[in-house]
C-alpha cells in the first residue's frame, strides 16, 4: 500500500508537470500555429492566410494563454484529454488507437533482449575473464555506443539484400526490424547486469555452500542464482523503460509504425497541443505503472526488501 500511494502522488505530479511544460514548450515554438493547425488539416498546398484566420478565430489562438491551460487542468480532473485540434477526434480516442501498436512493438523489443542478452550475461557471469566474457563485453559495448536511429538505418540496409521490409505494419515480419533496433541496445546492457550480477553471487558464500552440500551446478543456478540476478535485471528494466520511449518515438518515425511516437511528432509539427499533451501525459504515467508493476514484482522475488 506503501509503494502505491506513493506512486499514485508521483502519478498526480507527473500529471501537471507533464501537462505544463508541453503546453509551455509548445507555444515557445516559432512560427505561426494557425498556419500549422491549417496545414495539418487541409494539406500544405490547400493552406491559404484565410484558412489560417479562420483557424486562429476558431481556436482563439491569439487569447491569453492562462485560460486555456487552466481549461485542459480542469478537463485532465475529468480526464476529459481534449479534441485533436487537426483530426477533430478525442484525443483519448486516437491515443488509445496508436497506443496498442507502440505496446506490441515495445513488448516485442523487450522480449528480444531479454532472450539475447541475460543469457548470455549468465553464462560469461560464470566464467569471468573467459573467452565469452571478454568478447561479450566488446560486442555489447559497441551496441550501446550506436545510437537507435542509426541502428534503424543500418538494418534497413539489409533490405537492400531482400531479408526484411523496411516499412510496414500488420504482418509479424514487420515487428522484425524495428523490434530488433530497439532490442539489441537493450540487450547490450541487459548482458553486462547480469553478468556483473551472476558474477558477485557465484562468490557468496551462500551460493559456494550449496554446491558444497551435494547440489548439481544446474540446481545451485536454478534455486540460488537466478532469483537473485533476477532483482537487478528488474530494477533496470524500469530504468531502460526511458530509453524504450525515446526509441520508440525515433524508430516509428524512421520505419513508418503507426504508433503514439509517430503520432507525437506529427502532432508536434502541426502544433496540436492537446494531441501532444496527451501523447506525453500517456507515456509519463506509463513509465510510473512500469515501475510501480517492478516495484512489486523486485518485493515478491526479494523478501528482503519485506517490513
Amino acid at each position: 500500500m506503501t509503494i502505491l500511494l506513493n506512486r499514485l502522488v508521483q502519478a498526480a505530479m507527473v500529471a501537471i508537470i507533464v501537462g505544463v511544460s508541453t503546453f509551455a514548450m509548445m507555444r515557445a515554438l516559432p512560427g505561426d500555429a494557425a498556419y500549422r493547425i491549417a496545414a495539418g488539416r487541409y494539406g500544405y498546398d490547400n493552406v491559404t492566410a484565410a484558412a489560417a484566420d479562420a483557424v486562429r478565430a476558431e481556436l482563439g489562438l491569439d487569447a491569453h494563454w492562462f485560460p486555456a491551460l487552466l481549461q485542459w487542468l480542469g478537463d485532465l480532473v475529468r480526464l476529459d484529454f481534449g479534441v485533436s485540434l487537426v483530426s477533430g477526434q478525442p484525443v483519448m480516442q486516437e491515443i488509445v488507437h496508436q497506443l496498442g501498436a507502440s505496446l506490441w512493438l515495445a513488448l516485442a523489443a523487450v522480449g528480444l533482449s531479454l532472450l539475447m542478452g541475460p543469457p548470455l550475461g549468465i553464462l560469461a557471469g560464470l566464467r569471468p575473464g573467459g573467452l565469452l566474457d571478454r568478447v561479450l563485453l566488446v560486442v555489447s559495448t559497441g551496441l550501446k555506443s550506436i545510437p537507435q536511429f542509426l541502428m534503424a538505418l543500418i538494418l534497413i540496409l539489409s533490405v537492400q539484400m531482400g531479408w526484411l521490409p523496411a516499412a510496414g505494419y500488420g504482418q509479424s515480419r514487420h515487428f522484425i526490424l524495428p523490434a530488433l533496433a530497439l532490442a539489441l541496445g537493450l540487450a547490450a546492457v541487459n548482458a553486462r547486469i547480469t553478468r556483473d550480477a551472476m558474477a558477485r553471487i557465484t562468490e557468496m558464500p551462500f551460493y559456494r555452500f550449496a554446491g558444497w552440500k551435494g547440489l548439481r551446478h544446474g540446481q545451485v543456478l536454478r534455486r540460488h542464482g537466478l532469483r537473485n540476478v533476477a532483482v537487478p535485471l528488474l530494477t533496470y528494466l524500469g530504468l531502460q523503460f526511458v530509453t524504450l520511449i525515446e526509441g520508440v518515438v525515433v524508430i516509428e518515425t524512421i520505419v513508418g509504425w503507426p504508433g503514439i511516437g509517430h503520432a507525437l511528432v506529427h502532432a508536434v509539427f502541426a502544433r496540436d497541443v492537446p494531441m501532444v499533451q496527451g501523447t506525453a501525459l500517456v507515456l509519463g504515467l506509463g513509465f510510473v505503472l512500469i515501475n510501480t508493476v517492478i516495484d512489486l514484482t523486485v518485493r515478491r522475488i526479494d523478501p528482503r526488501g519485506r517490513t
